[in-house]
């Protein structure tokens, strides 16, 4: 295992298809407007690091550490967040396209997703307790025995979670949105 430290770097611009990026750790670093398209990331430390405007599509981030981790106006279309290592393991989107991401069976107690498009993301078996949703696009997205205790959902649209095989208890709701919670039973609500 590498254990090179890289620490307060800011990397810009680059395209790491051509320039792998080292393994190692990289602590408060800043990744801005760089392509990590299809990059294997794979066994990389990231701490307290963010990244802005990167292109970060069908990475690959088999046993990556995400520890506070911010990521901002990033596309990360396909990412495969349930291949990183759960230990430490915390995250905060913030106007990102992270359609067909999966997270199955991760611990992502109150993570924040802000004007994000997770349509057909995959949060099958997570634990999103108090996580929020705040302006987010949730069209085809899956909740399947997922924990949604006490997540808001106040100004997310486009979801439908089926109450009878998730847990909502203390979850927070709008109207209309919260008709989102009775589509499984293939009804017809008129306002």
């Amino acid at each position: 295992m590498n254990t090179q430290l890289t620490e307060n770097m800011i990397f810009e611009k680059i395209t790491f298809k051509d320039n792998l990026l080292a393994a190692g750790v990289y602590e408060e670093c800043t990744f801005k407007s760089c392509n990590l398209n299809s990059t294997d990331l794979s066994g990389i430390i990231f701490r307290s690091c963010s990244f802005n405007n990167c292109d970060c599509t069908l990475a690959t981030l088999k046993n990556t550490s995400l520890q506070n981790v911010k990521f901002m106006n990033c596309k990360l279309l396909g990412v495969q967040f349930n291949q990183c290592k759960e230990f430490l393991l915390q995250l905060d989107f913030e106007s990102c396209i992270l359609k067909l991401a999966v997270f199955y069976k991760l611990k992502l107690k109150n993570t924040r997703f802000k004007n994000c498009n997770l349509q057909e993301a995959d949060f099958s078996e997570v634990d999103l307790n108090g996580a929020a949703f705040e302006n987010c696009d949730l069209l085809r997205t899956t909740f399947m025995h997922t924990n949604l205790e006490k997540a808001d959902f106040r100004s997310a649209f486009n979801y439908s979670i089926n109450p009878e095989i998730n847990r909502i208890r203390k979850a927070r709701f709008s109207i209309p949105g919260v008709t989102g919670l009775l589509t499984s039973y293939d009804i017809d609500i008129e306002w």
